[in-house]
């Protein structure tokens, strides 16, 4: 009698279930890898895309011996004017991006801004800036389209283009904000130093200097040339032209230019405003920490929204126009180390003083660009002296390093403080 070999055609129920398991156990195992290696790349990526914006700036500077001004451009009107909506120029509110377009392979972009802007769709010719229609904040707008000056216009006006253009090199790969109700977005913002006063105004003012000799008198509100020189302190002033002589801490010393997150409208603390009750310009000065205790108990990156108001202006998240000059689009300081809350006077305008760190969708941390062209990742553990210390200005100790710690001096141009930690 002859034996007969038997064979099997399938898996039993056990092994496959044996398989699915092992398999379930080695994505497990492999999709945060997997995760984490995309995330370096887009950091390396967003590392890069700051290399460039800093060639950019040493190639700009070796052309006109100085940098792109950092609240430049066209005025028309007055000197009082300066801060108001006007389609006839942009009212020197341009940030220093704009100024660097050519170098970093956007001639296009430079081409357009920089010559008359033919409209084909123009309904109405140039107009002057629009009057206030109740308050000073409560502006107006002619809903037409119209042709532009070179330069263009305010850079509120949607309908000019190169404002709406979002810049692959201004943007950092981990960020996923994109879209309305932002205009045009940029994750790189000027450094303008350690201080809170006057940072909206810059050294403009629309009186006669009498405040400029004595700070009691006047109208200081505006912003003085000795405001100016004893707060404005960092990489770039607002509405002067830096160059790398005035540095004279050095360039490998100093920041540049640092990385913020663009607001994602989910009230994350980074990236939008809250009008606090009882903190003021005069309040945050004195105190940078004085918005931290309106953020949620539980989520601590968060506003709580039982403390305050959040974001009374839907286009005014950070990072909303990489053309516009204002604090909480372009600039950012070294007072609050990286991913601190942003701590402004209020929201009701889109450019008020206060503090204003840099932030990021990576882990731990946010890149800076230093002086010299370096890249450099900052963690947020930084030492960064008191954060609750009053911000230097002219009549806070003028002159006097940094209460901030290592992370304050590296944001001061010309403090003379020796920085002897490796960071």
């Amino acid at each position: 009698m002859s034996s007969k070999t038997l064979s099997r055609d399938a898996f039993t129920l056990v092994e496959l279930l044996v398989v699915i398991a092992i398999i379930g156990v080695l994505v497990g195992l492999l999709l945060p890898a997997v995760q984490a290696a995309r995330e370096a790349a887009r950091r390396m990526s967003c590392s890069n895309n700051f290399k460039q914006l800093g060639l950019a700036m040493h190639n700009y500077h070796s052309a006109y011996k100085q940098l792109p001004m950092h609240g430049g451009g066209t005025l028309q009107g007055t000197s009082r004017n300066f801060d108001r909506p006007s389609a006839a120029a942009n009212q020197m509110r341009l940030s220093m991006l704009v100024g660097l377009t050519p170098f970093m392979e956007q001639q296009a972009i430079w081409e357009t801004i920089s010559n008359p802007y033919d409209n084909q769709f123009a309904t109405s010719h140039i107009g002057s800036f629009v009057a206030p229609s109740s308050t000073l904040n409560n502006w107006t707008r002619e809903n037409t389209s119209r042709d532009f000056n070179s330069m263009g216009p305010a850079t509120d006006y949607a309908e000019y283009d190169p404002w709406v253009t979002s810049i692959p090199g201004l943007r950092c790969p981990s960020d996923p904000g994109t879209g309305l109700p932002s205009m045009g977005r940029t994750n790189y913002a000027a450094c303008v130093g350690d201080s809170v006063k006057d940072q909206q105004w810059g050294n403009r003012t629309v009186t006669l200097e009498i405040s400029d000799v004595d700070p009691t008198k006047g109208s200081s509100w505006w912003g003085t040339p000795r405001g100016a020189r004893a707060a404005h302190r960092g990489f770039f002033a607002l509405h002067q032209t830096p160059r790398f002589r005035d540095v004279l801490d050095g360039l490998a010393n100093t920041i540049a230019m640092g990385e913020i997150a663009t607001d994602l409208g989910d009230n994350d603390a980074r990236t939008v405003f809250m009008t606090v009750t009882g903190v003021g310009e005069s309040a945050i000065r004195q105190n940078p920490s004085a918005c931290a205790n309106a953020k949620d108990a539980e989520r601590p990156q968060f506003w709580d929204t039982n403390k305050g108001t959040v974001g009374s202006s839907v286009s005014a998240g950070r990072g909303y126009r990489w053309a516009s000059s204002y604090q909480r689009f372009t600039s950012m300081t070294t007072i609050l180390p990286p991913n601190r809350e942003i701590c402004a006077e209020h929201t009701k305008n889109h450019n008020r003083d206060g503090v204003y760190p840099p932030s990021s969708r990576h882990q731990g941390g946010c890149h800076i660009l230093m002086g010299d062209g370096a890249v450099k990742f900052i963690t947020d553990s930084i030492e960064a002296g008191t954060s609750t210390a009053e911000s230097i200005w002219y009549s806070n100790n003028p002159g006097q390093g940094s209460p901030y710690g290592l992370w304050g001096s590296l944001g001061t141009r010309a403090s003379k403080e020796v920085i002897s930690e490796e960071f």
